[in-house]
């Protein structure tokens, strides 16, 4: 049997409070210099101007069954719920019902 390994070195203890606050300090001074750089920079890519909202116009049911909408079932799985929601957001531009403002 292998002797018991003992350490001669005193480690400094650092308890679960501490490295909570560490990690608190370096997070608040890391978002700090964010903001500060952020403000400073003369950033040409940053928009500054207010998004466009799709805002729904009034239309009735036949004008979009016209369009050709496809069919979702709810069988066929996650990704072709994400397909049928873009074929679908598709139907809605085709058919001028969303509009931006």
């Amino acid at each position: 049997m292998p002797p018991k390994r003992t350490s001669t070195s005193k480690t400094p203890v650092i308890t679960l409070d501490a490295i909570r606050q560490l990690i608190n300090d370096g997070i608040s001074s890391a978002l700090k210099a964010q903001a500060a750089a952020m403000a400073t920079s003369d950033n040409s890519n940053r928009n500054t101007e207010p998004r466009e909202i799709p805002v729904a116009k009034r239309g009735n049911y036949k004008e979009f069954i016209n369009c050709q909408p496809s069919y979702f079932n709810g069988t066929e799985g996650a990704v072709d719920l994400i397909r049928w929601f873009e074929r679908t957001e598709s139907v809605f531009s085709r058919s001028k019902w969303l509009r931006k403002t």
